[in-house]
């Protein structure tokens, strides 16, 4: 060989180690910003497979009461040795606990914690029962609390109004986030990016007239409710029915609350809701005090 030959030959070999050594480069920047090649499929971006098993797994707790070894393997496409170690891994971190049969496993406490909404816990419920007899004594008007459960809200507790014509609580109920005070409240203290990923799509999940229709409507209307501090509803969830919602508790989406009022549209126009919002205000100043 020339050594024109050696100079090209190892032109060629250090251009190839560089575009190698670059190509390999690129890839983990990739993995670090969430991309990178994807075998398990297209647009998901980077997967750590055994974490990926694991999340599909707890899943399955959501419509399974309790898996084996062998259901959950075959439920996921994996080997039974690989669903093993998944279950005993969740097992030795509380998201899975054997079942009375000792064959099995079952959601454990802290799954089980973690899909709780906020507002349930003795504690929690303790100090909002005396916000609520607050905030009834103050208004006159039925008062609740609400969680925020998926783009649903669950009332978690309530006061009756002792008015005549009234709104009765319904602890326990959901109604579509969008279309309730105490939902636009809690959506309000969420990031549009956080609000975007809940409602993927432009239209809203359909509700009554007065609700928002559109993720557009809705992002203008959050902005609003963060500016001015409460949250109001106009029949949106039953016609005749107004709502005013303040913050009531939570740094963070896992334990937040709102603080409700219902009062029938005759005696709930803006003014009226105005001073209301201002009410609860008052009352939820006190979850700290309680």
């Amino acid at each position: 060989m020339t050594r024109t030959q050696v100079d090209a030959a190892g032109a060629e070999l250090t251009s190839g180690t560089a575009a190698a050594a670059g190509a390999l480069t690129a890839h983990r920047t990739a993995i670090r910003r969430g991309g990178g090649t994807d075998t398990a499929g297209a647009n998901r971006g980077y997967t750590i497979e055994s974490l990926d098993t694991g999340l599909r797994l707890m899943r399955l707790f959501l419509t399974h009461d309790a898996l084996t070894v062998s259901e959950a393997a075959a439920l996921l496409s994996v080997g039974r040795s690989t669903a093993h170690r998944v279950l005993s891994t969740l097992e030795g971190r509380g998201f899975a606990v054997r079942d009375l049969s000792g064959r099995g496993y079952s959601a454990g406490p802290e799954l089980v914690r973690i899909g709780r909404p906020a507002g349930f816990g003795a504690g929690v419920r303790e100090r909002v029962a005396a916000v609520l007899a607050d905030a009834l004594r103050r208004t006159g008007e039925t008062v609740q609390s609400t969680a925020l459960f998926g783009d649903l809200i669950l009332v978690t507790d309530g006061r009756e109004s002792p008015h005549l014509v009234r709104v009765a609580p319904q602890v326990g109920g959901t109604h579509p986030a969008h279309a309730t005070a105490g939902g636009k409240m809690l959506l309000a203290r969420m990031t549009p990016e956080q609000i975007r990923a809940l409602y993927p799509g432009e239209a809203l999940p359909a509700a009554a007239p007065a609700a928002a229709g559109s993720r557009t409507a809705l992002l203008a209307e959050l902005a609003a409710i963060r500016s001015r501090g409460y949250a109001v509803g106009r029949g949106e969830a039953v016609p005749g029915l107004n709502t005013v919602a303040v913050p009531l508790a939570g740094a963070s989406w896992r334990d937040r609350l709102a603080l409700m009022a219902s009062v029938p549209a005759d005696r709930g126009d803006d003014p009226a809701l105005a001073r209301l919002a201002g009410e609860l205000a008052e009352s939820a100043g006190l979850l700290g005090e309680v």
